[in-house]
């Protein structure tokens, strides 16, 4: 299902996730299903045991072509009709009374429905895996540079001082966060379908339900209350985690293609030979591992807002938003798989260049700490005053190209100003200065830490 993708491979199906979702994953899925469900027809003795044993030991992709079966989608729709009539012949070439098991009292959507499940349920623990590495990654940053000073920025402008200690924390407890609701989905939506024709699985009779119970347990998916073939909220509980997973490991991709610029030099991606290079700029070190996270998170918003927009279907059977799920939810889950693997890579071998972090930081002409500055002066001035003050001190420092606290200390009018507050230039100096100016960072990146601890033990 997934096509030839092997030129733009490298950098949307990298990892291990990848290597789940396959066009012979699929198919292996499916086959999975069918058998699983023939076992569980046997519990229910609706179909005897040696039937199921032979539905079972058959439905191996090895035994069947991918390319033919691809070719036999477009008539019914979905691939379920041709795979089981391929399934069906081999079962009775080994036994002919074997083949009533196969897709006793099932419809094509309990197949495919199941088959993403177990798809996702195969994939996830390497995304899960990705993402605790990524997040350990995050926390020794946290720890080894809380004391790294650094400007703040918001609004892409020059705002105060932070450490970049409580960047990594904030990454951190991001992905720590995703991390958390995917072991939620795991735990609650890998759903497994089971409903017949109209979901009430009327083929079945009584034993409906006593299938559906087995079905599950056979696939090692959850059991459904009732079939949910046009309710799709496990479907839905999917597409907002991995959109979460994909918006926490897009920021901090972000973050260090912004970092990483020539004008701020303060992150570095690990260096390998080839790497991040330019067809004709010869100075030119890309940080490509972020690159091709952001690539792989761009296109996560859209393929979301298609599964939240599928989940509004017709009646008992979806015309056409069923189908538009399918592609989807794996692309989804592939590209943020990707993500994470390309992340982590980027994360565990991140360059932090805390000194020239701090020269940024130094260079900013003390203008970060306007905020703390106007503060100190409110007191004596009024907060209105205080701001008009300190705002006018910065314009003209600016204007004449030095630092504020320079200006302060020589300007008459910024003398005068000191005066009015009762400010020597030693008060000054430690106003101006940016280690005191950090607020609760310590604390918050204690906090970040204290909750990855305890996620880790949960996990």
């Amino acid at each position: 299902m997934g096509g030839d993708r092997e030129l733009f491979s490298a950098l949307s199906a990298r990892g291990p996730v990848a290597r789940e979702l396959t066009d012979a994953a699929w198919l292996q899925a499916l086959l999975d299903v069918e058998a699983g469900l023939a076992r569980a027809l046997a519990h229910a003795r609706i179909v005897p045991l040696s039937a199921a044993q032979v539905v079972t030991a058959e439905a191996r992709a090895e035994h069947f072509s991918v390319r033919e079966l691809a070719a036999s989608v477009a008539g019914p729709g979905n691939p379920v009709p041709a795979l089981v009539k391929a399934l069906g012949a081999r079962v009775a070439h080994v036994s002919e009374p074997a083949s009533a098991a196969v897709h006793h009292g099932a419809t094509s959507q309990d197949i495919v429905d199941s088959a993403v499940m177990l798809l996702f349920a195969r994939a996830t623990p390497h995304l899960a895996a990705e993402l605790a590495q990524c997040a350990a990654a995050c926390a020794r940053l946290a720890r080894q540079h809380r004391g790294s000073l650094m400007l703040g920025r918001t609004l892409l402008q020059q705002a105060t001082p932070i450490s970049f200690g409580l960047k990594a924390a904030g990454y951190l407890h991001a992905l720590d966060g995703a991390r958390a609701r995917l072991a939620g989905l795991c735990r609650s939506q890998l759903q497994a379908q089971l409903g017949g024709a109209s979901g009430t699985l009327s083929v079945l009779g009584e034993h409906g339900v006593t299938v559906l119970i087995a079905f599950a347990r056979e696939l090692g998916l959850s059991e459904p209350v009732l079939p949910w073939h046009t309710s799709r909220g496990p479907i839905v509980e999917w597409a907002g985690g991995l959109g979460l997973c994909a918006a926490a490991l897009g920021k901090i991709a972000r973050d260090v293609t912004l970092l990483a610029q020539s004008e701020l030099d303060e992150v570095q991606e690990p260096a390998a030979p080839g790497r991040g290079g330019s067809s004709t700029m010869p100075h030119k070190q890309n940080p490509v591992g972020a690159i091709a996270v952001l690539s792989c998170t761009r296109r996560t918003p859209g393929l979301v807002a298609t599964l939240l927009a599928c989940a509004e279907q017709e009646h008992e059977r979806a015309a056409g938003a069923w189908h538009a799920e399918w592609e989807t939810a794996t692309e989804l889950l592939r590209l943020v798989g990707s993500a994470a693997s390309w992340l982590r890579e980027v994360l565990e071998g991140l360059s932090v260049n805390s000194e020239r972090m701090l020269q940024n930081l130094q260079g900013a002409h003390d203008f970060p700490m306007a905020e703390r500055l106007s503060s100190a002066l409110s007191p004596r001035l009024g907060r209105q005053a205080a701001q008009r003050e300190v705002q006018s001190a910065v314009r003209r420092a600016a204007d004449s190209g030095v630092s504020l606290g320079e200006l302060l200390r020589t300007e008459p009018e910024g003398r005068a100003l000191m005066a009015r507050a009762e400010l020597d230039d030693t008060a000054l100096a430690e106003l101006l200065d940016p280690r005191g100016y950090l607020g609760s960072a310590e604390l918050f990146i204690e906090r970040a830490l204290a909750a990855h601890d305890k996620l880790e033990h949960e996990l």
